[in-house]
C-alpha cells in the first residue's frame, strides 16, 4: 500500500512543534484503523521540527515562489564564485542580503498569522536567517528548505566570496562536512601544484574573509537602520493615533459637559413644573370643594324658597277665604 500522501505530511509540518507529536500520533492511529500499516510506520518515523525549522517550513509551504527565487540566487552565486567574477559576485552578495532580509520579514508575517506561534519577541529569526544563508551555499540544504521538511536550523561557518570555498555545515545535533566540501587530504592529488600556490591563496582568502566580515557588518547596520526607520514610522503613527484619540476625548468630554448642562436645566425646569403642578392640583381641589359647597347651598336655598313660596300661597288662600265669609249678602 502507498505511504502517506504529500498533503498529509505537509499538513503535519504546518502544525506548530508543540502540537506536532500529538497530531502525528493521531495520524498514525488513523492509518492503523484504516488497515494501512505501511503509512502508519512511515508517519511514526516523522520527527518534530524545531521552532526555527518550522518557521522555514512555513515559508516553503506558503510562499514556495520566494524559496524558488532563493535557490536561483544560490545558483547564480555559485556560478559567479567559480568564474571569479568580482563585480557580479558583489552585486549578487548585496542581492543575497536583501533577499534573506525579505524572507525573514515574510517569516515574521507568517508566524503572526499562526494562532499557536510563539510571541514575536521570542521567534528564533536569527536561526531562520542562518538557515536561509546556508541554503544559498549548499544545494542539499536548499532542497530541504524547498521541500518544507526541515527538522532543525542549519548554518554555515566561513561563507566568503572566494571560488569553491571550504564550507563546514553545522547543525543542531552534530557537525559534518557539507556536500560541496572537498577533504583537505585529497586536494593535492586533484590539483597538482596546490602546495606552491598556497602562500598566495592564504592572503586572498584572508582578504575575502575581511570583505565578507565588512559586508556582514554593513548588512547588520543596514538592518538596524531599517528597523530604526520602521520603529520611527511606527512611533509617528502611534503618536498621530494618540493625538487623534486625545482630540476625540476632548470633543467627547466637551459634549458630555454640554449634555450634562442641558440635562440639569431640563431637570430644574421639570422640578419647577412639578411644583406648579402641585399648586395647581391644590387649587383645583379647593375649587372642587367650593363648587360642591355652592351646589349644596343652592340646593338648600331652592328648597327653602319652595317652602316659603308654598307658605305664601297658603296664607293668600286663607285670606281669600276669610274675605269671602265676612262680606254681606246682597
Amino acid at each position: 500500500m502507498p505511504g502517506p500522501s504529500p498533503e498529509l505530511v505537509e499538513q503535519l509540518y504546518r502544525i506548530p512543534p508543540e502540537r506536532f507529536v500529538a497530531a502525528r500520533d493521531a495520524a498514525v492511529s488513523e492509518a492503523r484503523r484504516a488497515g494501512d500499516p505501511t503509512t502508519a510506520r512511515q508517519l511514526a518515523r516523522l520527527r518534530r521540527p524545531t521552532v526555527a525549522a518550522w518557521l522555514v517550513n512555513l515559508l516553503a509551504i506558503h510562499r514556495p515562489e520566494l524559496v524558488a527565487d532563493l535557490v536561483q540566487l544560490a545558483d547564480a552565486l555559485r556560478a559567479a564564485q567559480r568564474e571569479l567574477r568580482g563585480p557580479r559576485l558583489r552585486e549578487l552578495s548585496a542581492q543575497r542580503r536583501a533577499v534573506v532580509a525579505a524572507l525573514v520579514a515574510e517569516v515574521r508575517k507568517l508566524a503572526a498569522a499562526e494562532p499557536d506561534a510563539p510571541p514575536a519577541g521570542k521567534l528564533p529569526l536569527a536561526e531562520v536567517e542562518a538557515t536561509l544563508n546556508a541554503a544559498l551555499s549548499d544545494t542539499g540544504v536548499a532542497e530541504q528548505v524547498r521541500a518544507g521538511r526541515l527538522l532543525r536550523a542549519t548554518s554555515y561557518a566561513g561563507f566568503g566570496e572566494v571560488p569553491r570555498p571550504q564550507l563546514r555545515l553545522v547543525t543542531a545535533d552534530d557537525e559534518e562536512p557539507a556536500d560541496d566540501e572537498e577533504p583537505a587530504a585529497e586536494a593535492p592529488a586533484r590539483r597538482p601544484g596546490a602546495q606552491r600556490a598556497r602562500p598566495e591563496a592564504a592572503p586572498r582568502t584572508d582578504r575575502a574573509a575581511e570583505r565578507a566580515e565588512r559586508a556582514a557588518q554593513r548588512a547588520a547596520r543596514a538592518e538596524q537602520d531599517r528597523q530604526r526607520r520602521a520603529l520611527d514610522r511606527e512611533l509617528a503613527r502611534a503618536r498621530a493615533d494618540q493625538e487623534r484619540a486625545e482630540a476625540e476625548l476632548t470633543d467627547a468630554t466637551g459634549q458630555e459637559r454640554d449634555d450634562a448642562a442641558v440635562l440639569d436645566r431640563i431637570e430644574t425646569e421639570l422640578a419647577d413644573l412639578e411644583r406648579r403642578r402641585a399648586v395647581a392640583e391644590q387649587d383645583l381641589s379647593r375649587a372642587k370643594l367650593a363648587r360642591r359647597a355652592a351646589e349644596r347651598a343652592v340646593t338648600v336655598a331652592r328648597r327653602r324658597a319652595g317652602e316659603v313660596e308654598a307658605a305664601v300661597e297658603a296664607l293668600a288662600a286663607e285670606e281669600g277665604a276669610a274675605d269671602s265669609r265676612g262680606r254681606p249678602a246682597d
